[in-house]
Order: structure tokens, then C-alpha cells, then sequence
């Protein structure tokens, strides 16, 4: 063989080979990426005869796919819509759209995912028509129930996890909407009810649960502050601050108050213990200064502020801010200034503190199932990390468990129940309505649901609502939901 054969020889195998690596990354590697591409027409026609999967939460489809005559072949159907709308979304082949779980989920739900690959394989051999997986939620649609209507119809949302394992047991959000009325084929009275939604006062396509116009947490933002000043060693809860009635923040003349207006208490000074039980503004703002934004910015991250997370749904980050002055710092000793936070973020926070101080990853689907009930995939546990000392978990769950039973938060309280909860009534302003809070868990000897609550615009009652008026007794209910079953 001649020298130049040689060589072309050479080209054509490395030419040969490089084809070779190309198609089989991507029928392999990028297979999946591909056929979830919107702009695939190929996958997206074929998916139109696949029945899709269902949702599903405690055993009962809660969206699911029913035959029609059009072109569409199947149409989306969603049970108790509305209460269900921020976990489910909607989906709508006509416009190629989807939203919430529908969206995260869609090539399990789809069956055009590449873990459908053999499943496919094996309906075509046997002839039997391809359908969807399933996907089953670790909500408990009871719990999910009485969080929804506990709202009551309010600007709000309710989150409830599992402290030990992250698994979200109710995501609610309200005011709802109708998913079935946006999952029509009916391209025109789609477009219209999706911008009167759009253009409504009350905002019912934000998921406030994790996204949505995201509200400064008030005081339960003081249970992250105290766990950073603990987590020092160098503050224990029976540390004391200057207990005046009113405190110029640092480098301004702008005074604040405590919520009643007075001293947090009898005498000079106040234990932290007691800032926290009696919800005051003051301490903790001193205390915040003292600790510094970079310590507190720090707790705040270990327990998930400044991170998206997807559960498979995807929250909007929760923020505390940076290069702060210390007249900043001290308005966040009390979740106030640009502190901004979801209920699914709060939650979190008092599922660390349950949880020994050991944050886990918040997850909303236990498992992907085949059309022969055979489990494809089955999600486990993940943490995120340890926030604070198991011992600082502890003494702040202790100021909680007192914030309920003798200070802020008692409308909280279960007969025969420890629980461990925090309150919080954040101001927007001047004149513009409060946002309500309340976080926390219970029992708080054995945790098994974490909580947090958040009420929009007052509540309807602008500045005169509180925290502790109308979060907390929405708490309770989801709180009793969850240890009665």
C-alpha cells in the first residue's frame, strides 16, 4: 500500500468513526433532549396518540386523559381544579403549552421520554396501544384539602413538608383557577380566560407556594436570625439585649417600635428567648446589627435562601441581600428591608429546625409508574445540607414551642401538642396591607409536619390583621390535618 493510500485510508476511518460517535451521542446521549424539544413536530404529532400518564396524589388520579373526536385524540381532565392548580398546571396540545407538574414531568407523562424507550418496544410487539406513565405525588390530597380551604378563598398559599424527608405533603395557593378551562381545545376560550387571569386584580396564575410576587417574611425571619447568632457560640438564648422602646437604627434618625409600641417586656434588658417568644422588633434588630449581614446571610443560605429549587416544580429563590449598611442589617433582624422569602422557603426553615438542624431536599413525587403498575422510578430522600448545631435546632425549637404556648404565636396551639411555631407580620410600607405569616412544626418532641403560612394583601383587613389573627390559626388546621390521620 502506497503512503498516500495509507493516509487516505487514515482520513476515511477517522472520518468514519467521528460519523459513528456523532449519531450514536445523538441516538443515545441527546435522545431524550431532542424529543422534549419544543420544536420537534415529529415527537410532538406522535405524542397525540399516546394516552397520557396520570397524576396522581393518595392513590386517586387527580389529572388524567379521557378520548375525544378531534385531532388531539385525548383530552387533559383535572379533579378539584382550582385546589389542585398550582401542583398540577394544565396542559394543552392545541397550543402546545403546560404548566406545573404537567410541564416538569411531561416525558414520563408523555411516554416520549427516553425511560419509555422499552416500554414502547414491548406495546408495539404485543400491539397493545402506548400510554403515558404515571406520576404519583407525595401529597396527601386530604391535608392538601384543608390547607386549601383553610385559605378560605384569601390571597395566600400553605406549604407542609415532612421534616425528616423533604416530602411535601400540601402545596396550596389561592385564589385558584379553573386548569380544566385552560387545557380545552378550544384555542379561542383558552386565549380569552387566560388573559381575564392574567389581567386579574388577585394574580390567581401566581403560584404563591414557591414563586409569585415574593413578600418580606416579617418575623418569622427572626428564628434564622437567632439560629445565627447560636450558631456563634458566642450568643445563647439567655443572652440580653437593651430593652427600649424605641431604637434609632444606626447612622439614621429613623426610629423603630415593637409591635405593642412599648418595651419587650419588664426591665433594661431582654433575653433573646424572649424577643423570640414575644415576637420584638428591637432585639433583634439590635441583634442583627451585632451579628453583621455576612453571619447572618450565611444561616440564611444553609438553610436554602439565594437557591432555586425544583421539586420538580421550580421556586423562585428567596433572598437576603448583600452589602448591607448596618441600618439595613438591623431592619433584617426582623425579616424586614429587601428580605424576601416563599412559604415553600419558611417551611424549610422550620423542617431544618425539626429536623435536628439537617435541611432535606423538598420533593414532590414519590414515583413514575408504568401502565402495568411497575414502579420506573422511585425517588428517595436527598439532604441538603446541615443549617446549624443539632443543640442551636434545640434552643431555638425551645423559644417556639414558648412563642405558642405563652407569647406571639398562640393561636397555634393543640391541646395535648407541643408546637414549635413563629409569626410574623410584615409591613410593605406605609399604607399598603400587611403580609401575614406564621412558620413552624410539630410535636416538637417527634416532628412530623413542618409548616408555613403566608396571607397576602392583610388578609383584607389592610393593617389591622396579624400574623398570629389569621396565619396561624390556618397553620393549625393543616398542623391537625396531618397528626390526625
Amino acid at each position: 500500500m502506497t503512503k498516500e493510500l495509507r493516509r487516505l485510508s487514515i482520513v476515511m476511518l477517522a472520518m468514519f468513526l467521528s460519523l459513528f460517535i456523532a449519531t450514536s451521542w445523538i441516538q443515545v446521549v441527546e435522545a431524550d433532549a431532542l424529543a422534549q424539544n419544543a420544536n420537534n413536530r415529529r415527537t410532538l404529532l406522535d405524542s397525540y396518540e399516546i394516552q397520557r400518564g396520570s397524576i396522581i396524589a393518595s392513590g386517586t388520579p387527580i389529572a388524567y386523559s379521557t378520548p375525544t373526536d378531534d385531532t388531539y385524540a385525548y383530552q387533559r381532565v383535572y379533579a378539584d381544579a382550582e385546589m389542585w392548580a398550582p401542583v398540577t398546571g394544565y396542559f394543552n396540545p392545541a397550543l402546545q403549552s403546560a404548566t406545573g407538574i404537567e410541564k416538569t414531568m411531561n416525558a414520563e407523562l408523555s411516554g416520549t421520554g427516553a425511560g419509555a424507550f422499552f416500554a414502547q418496544v414491548e406495546r408495539i410487539v404485543s400491539g397493545q396501544p402506548q400510554t403515558g406513565f404515571s406520576v404519583e405525588l407525595t401529597l396527601d390530597a386530604e391535608v392538601q384539602r384543608v390547607a386549601y380551604e383553610a385559605l378560605d378563598g384569601l390571597q395566600g398559599a400553605v406549604v407542609a413538608i415532612e421534616p425528616s424527608t423533604g416530602r411535601v405533603l400540601a402545596l396550596a395557593s389561592t385564589p385558584g383557577y379553573d386548569t380544566n378551562l385552560l387545557a380545552s381545545h378550544d384555542v379561542a376560550a383558552v386565549n380569552s380566560t387566560y388573559d381575564q387571569l392574567e389581567a386579574a386584580a388577585d394574580n390567581p396564575l401566581y403560584n404563591r407556594a414557591i414563586a409569585g410576587r415574593l413578600n418580606p417574611p416579617g418575623s418569622t425571619f427572626k428564628v434564622v436570625v437567632a439560629a445565627a447568632a447560636f450558631e456563634t457560640g458566642q450568643w445563647t438564648p439567655q443572652s440580653t439585649l437593651p430593652n427600649p422602646a424605641r431604637y434609632t437604627l444606626p447612622g439614621t434618625s429613623t426610629q423603630i417600635a415593637n409591635s405593642g409600641g412599648g418595651t419587650c417586656g419588664p426591665g433594661a434588658t431582654v433575653t433573646i428567648a424572649d424577643a423570640i417568644r414575644l415576637s420584638c422588633n428591637i432585639p433583634m434588630a439590635q441583634l442583627a446589627v451585632a451579628l453583621g449581614d455576612d453571619t447572618i446571610r450565611e444561616t440564611a443560605e444553609a438553610f436554602g435562601f439565594d437557591l432555586s429549587f425544583d421539586i420538580p416544580l421550580t421556586s423562585t429563590a428567596s433572598t437576603y441581600p448583600r452589602g448591607l449598611s448596618d441600618d439595613q442589617t438591623a431592619l433584617t433582624g426582623f425579616g424586614q428591608g429587601d428580605v424576601r422569602a416563599t412559604p415553600l422557603q419558611m417551611a424549610m426553615v422550620s423542617a431544618g429546625l425539626a429536623n435536628d438542624g439537617v435541611v432535606m431536599n423538598p420533593r414532590m413525587v414519590d414515583a413514575v409508574i408504568a401502565g402495568d403498575l411497575s414502579v420506573q422510578t422511585a425517588y428517595e430522600d436527598t439532604e441538603f445540607g446541615r443549617a446549624v448545631d443539632e443543640s442551636v435546632a434545640q434552643s431555638v425549637t425551645d423559644a417556639m414551642v414558648a412563642s405558642v404556648a405563652s407569647g406571639a404565636a398562640s393561636n397555634a396551639r393543640i391541646d395535648g401538642v407541643d408546637v414549635a411555631g413563629k409569626t410574623g407580620t410584615a409591613q410593605n410600607g406605609d399604607t399598603e396591607p400587611y403580609t401575614l405569616w406564621f412558620t413552624g412544626f410539630a410535636p416538637a418532641d417527634d416532628p412530623q409536619v413542618a409548616v408555613a403560612v403566608v396571607v397576602e394583601d392583610g388578609g383584607g383587613e389592610g393593617q389591622s390583621g396579624s400574623g398570629n389573627s389569621l396565619a396561624a390559626p390556618i397553620a393549625k388546621k393543616v398542623i391537625e390535618a396531618v397528626l390526625n390521620k
